[in-house]
Parts: structure tokens; sequence; C-alpha cells
């Protein structure tokens, strides 16, 4: 980015603290409503793998959970036995 880009896009954001208050607001208001018409829903198909690819990203991580607790429950009978 350019000196000039900066300058330029620090001149377009609206001031700290300045402005009506519901001006502000209804500024936010629209801004949202553009930024989730940028939003675009997954596909079945994506929707599935996505799905999938959590199920078996927690099943992982379940069996290392459980081994870690196995493994320091057997070192503590160990330990304090």
């Amino acid at each position: 980015m350019s000196d000039t880009e900066v300058i330029q896009s620090a001149a377009e954001r609206p001031s700290k603290g300045g402005g009506n208050i519901f001006a502000r607001i209804a500024l936010f208001v629209r801004q949202v409503v553009a930024e989730l018409k940028k939003v675009v829903s997954p596909t079945r198909s994506e929707l599935i793998t996505y799905t999938t690819v959590v199920l078996v990203f927690l099943v992982v991580v379940m069996i290392f959970v459980v081994a870690l607790d196995y493994g320091f429950g057997l070192l503590a009978g160990w330990v304090f036995a």
C-alpha cells in the first residue's frame, strides 16, 4: 500500500466521537446489512463435508483426552498407592 492510499482511507473514516448518535447507529446498521448481503450459504455437499471434518476432529481430540486421563490416572495410582 502506498502512503497516499493510507491517507485516503484514513480521511474516509468517520471521526471518533463526532456526529449525532442516531446517525452513527444508522451508519452501523447500514454497514451490517451490507456485510450480511455478502454472506454466502454453503451448499449441501459443503455442509456435509464441514460437518464430517468437525466430527472427526472431535473424535480425535476425545481419544487424546481419554488417553491422557487414563495415563495420569495410572500414574497417580502408582505414585500414591
